[in-house]
């Protein structure tokens, strides 16, 4: 009670990370990620308070570059964080998922961690390779997973395309977005 809510972005390394959060949280001025040339750069986890509605938790990557204390932090945090809302899954679209990639997907149903697989930089991906992409994750999702949220987002914080509905999800999920009525 009293705690807010948190939400946490995780992925590989030079994902995309940083900067989507940047792009979702262009609005809130008190989210100031910075974004690196150099994968690997995060090595902390970053909490972002969001205004007076939710923490957003910046995780860092893992795969090439990954902190040596990663395993632990990240695992200490999933397990123990009774606040934590949802978990977003940042996958690279150009090159799917990857072995890192099903680790963490292991990680996150093992501990019953809801979660979300958001398809980063879909301005590089050929359409061909993206929709291919897609509809493995999506078969993958559908048969392999039991805590994913059944919804792909995919996105660009290059061209913000994609953003807004995820930044909407976002809102939803922390109750943040207000109920339309029914008319």
């Amino acid at each position: 009670p009293g705690l807010l809510l948190q939400v946490c972005f995780i992925g590989r390394s030079n994902v995309g990370k940083s900067s989507l959060i940047r792009a979702l949280f262009s609005l809130s001025p008190e989210v100031e990620v910075r974004v690196s040339k150099t994968p690997g750069h995060t090595k902390k986890m970053n909490f972002f308070k969001v205004g007076k509605y939710f923490t957003l938790v910046d995780m860092p990557g893992y795969g090439y570059r990954a902190p040596q204390d990663f395993v632990e932090m990240v695992e200490a945090y999933l397990q123990e964080r009774r606040n934590l809302k949802r978990t977003f899954l940042l996958v690279d679209s150009v090159v799917g998922l990857q072995t890192t990639d099903h680790t963490a997907v292991e990680m996150l149903e093992e501990f019953g961690i809801p979660y979300v697989m958001v398809l980063t930089k879909i301005d590089r991906a050929s359409r061909g390779l993206l929709l291919k992409n897609v509809l493995k994750i999506q078969d993958f999702v559908k048969e392999k997973t039991q805590g994913c949220f059944p919804q792909l987002f995919l996105v660009s914080s290059l061209e913000f395309s994609g953003v807004h509905l995820l930044r909407c999800f976002v809102a939803h999920v922390t109750g943040n977005l207000p109920a339309v009525e029914d008319s």
